[in-house]
């Protein structure tokens, strides 16, 4: 393996030396690499490592404090996502950038409407004929006066790239395609038809590709560039025969543990039931679902897209109000009306989408962090500020919260950080019983790792957890009990007590 290997060839873009600061972190330092033509170089580290602010850079939403950027000869200057634009570089951003009350034809060239306009009137069917031919690139065969709303997250990913194809149509630059965590929420099967439309691209763009999901980075790249402390440790050959805990061992300095989900630590759960749903039924989600969780619990539910776990979870939480049957907490019927009633009774919930849902970007971590459990940091029905900063720091110091101040703002936290901060909130609220909805997205191996540890010391004390995750290993490795869902109705239970798991296959034939 050799941490410098690259291909031979002039490249189409070289950085040199790039450094950036913020107040109290020095986000990149000394940042130098190369991208080649028809290349997708995999980016890689772990949360807070540098990648994203090495992405935005790139494309022009932050200046480099010092160091060169080249694009075959020339220097460039990116100033702003324009000048990006300009020279080629477009980016397919993790949380989308399309507006959807607009058609995608609108979406596809928004800003550009000038380029279709005749005495002030927006000619449709020109603006179709074109959306059109950039959709075909991505083989995406939608009628691009549809609005962006009514399609899916896979279908809307499309048209990103498709968006940022238009570039090939204002540059001479080869052209540059950033993406950034573009697997984050698509299923398998969608994760393999993106992936073929990058390799059929490949012989017009050249990509840079962020994810925390390794196994896919190294399915897709040609080269991975590894970072950590803002620094880049390792320049590697796909050709090489990377594998998974090689690249993790360079993230984090050392290697998964050989218990990733902390099955030794799993102990019997409590006898006592905390909540329980009797024949529950929501239109169109689910229908007659009953099931018990106990003290100290962890009940994964497995099933595909459409079973009826989102939306059941989401009851739990009171985003949704059962058309009939009965929910109990702590032996008592209940009737939620909103998630406030369901925080009343102890619930809390990490959702999916950490970043709209879980916190307020623009608060300060602290902020965060008492949002759920105000009155402890109140005084005389005023914010204490002296108390809220007493509690953020024990927290940020017991879920090891990598933040330059209890007062920055969480959207300049890293991902794994943003989800030990939406944890901390629900910890301090004191949650009894806790929703983890994906509570390891967008999340690298090493904060993962974090992740499991907290949810086993987390059971251990006598916290319920409701848990839909990302993966089935990851369903049966941290559960006690898994049911799984189909078509909206549970159609197994599986005991997966510690040295009793069961297998993925088990499942599988279950769910579909």
């Amino acid at each position: 393996m050799n941490p410098t290997s690259s291909p031979n060839g002039k490249p189409v873009l070289s950085a040199s030396h790039i450094n950036k600061s913020f107040p109290g972190v020095h986000a990149l330092k000394d940042v130098s690499f190369e991208l080649h033509q028809g290349e997708v170089l995999g980016l890689v580290g772990e949360n807070g490592a540098g990648k994203s602010t090495l992405m935005r850079v790139l494309a022009g939403v932050y200046a480099p404090d010092t160091g060169e950027l080249r694009m075959e000869d020339d220097i460039i200057h990116l100033q702003s996502p324009n000048d990006a634009a300009k020279n080629g570089i477009g980016m397919v951003f993790q949380e989308q950038s399309l507006l959807p009350n607009l058609s995608v034809s609108e979406n596809i060239y928004l800003g550009y409407e000038d380029e279709f306009m005749r005495f002030g009137i927006l000619q449709w069917k020109k603006l179709h004929a074109a959306a059109r031919r950039q959709l075909e690139k991505v083989q995406l065969d939608i009628d691009p006066s549809a609005r962006t709303s009514s399609l899916n997250f896979a279908a809307r990913q499309m048209i990103e790239l498709a968006k940022t194809l238009t570039l090939e149509e204002r540059t001479d630059r080869h052209l540059i395609i950033l993406l950034d965590e573009p697997t984050s929420v698509l299923e398998q099967a969608e994760i393999d038809i993106l992936f073929e439309r990058v390799r059929a691209l490949k012989q017009r763009a050249s990509f840079v590709f962020v994810s925390h999901r390794l196994d896919e980075v190294l399915a897709i790249s040609d080269r991975v560039l590894v970072m950590k402390d803002g620094k880049v440790v390792a320049n590697l050959s796909n050709d090489d025969g990377l594998d998974v805990h090689q690249l993790h061992q360079l993230m984090v300095g050392r290697d998964l543990q050989a218990e990733y989900y902390r099955e030794s630590q799993q102990r019997p759960y409590d006898e006592t039931v905390v909540l329980e749903a009797e024949n529950i039924s929501l239109s169109g989600a689910y229908h007659d679902i009953s099931f018990q969780l106990h003290k100290g619990e962890i009940l994964g539910i497995a099933g595909v897209i459409g079973s009826g776990r989102e939306e059941l979870c989401r009851t739990v939480f009171g985003f949704f109000t059962p058309e009939s049957g009965q929910l109990h907490v702590a032996g008592k019927p209940v009737h939620f009306k909103s998630p406030t009633d369901a925080v009343r009774h102890g619930i809390g919930y990490i959702p999916r989408e950490r970043r709209t849902e879980g916190l307020v970007l623009y608060l300060s971590v602290a902020s965060n962090i008492t949002l759920a459990g105000l009155r402890k940091a109140m005084h005389n029905g005023l914010i204490d500020y002296e108390r809220e900063s007493g509690i953020a720091r024990e927290w940020v110091e017991k879920l090891s919260i990598k933040t330059p101040s209890i007062r920055a703002m969480c959207l300049n936290l890293s991902g794994g950080n943003q989800q030990k901060t939406v944890l901390a909130k629900w910890l301090n609220a004191e949650s009894k019983i806790l929703i983890l909805d994906h509570p390891t997205r967008g999340v690298d191996v090493g904060a993962k790792e974090e992740v499991y540890v907290l949810v086993r010391e987390l059971s251990n004390a006598g916290v319920s957890i409701i848990l839909t995750a990302d993966t089935l290993e990851e369903t049966i490795g941290l559960s006690h009990t898994i049911l799984v869902m189909r078509d909206g109705v549970i159609t197994q239970r599986f005991d997966a007590s510690s040295g009793h798991k069961p297998q993925q296959l088990q499942l599988i034939e279950y769910m579909v």
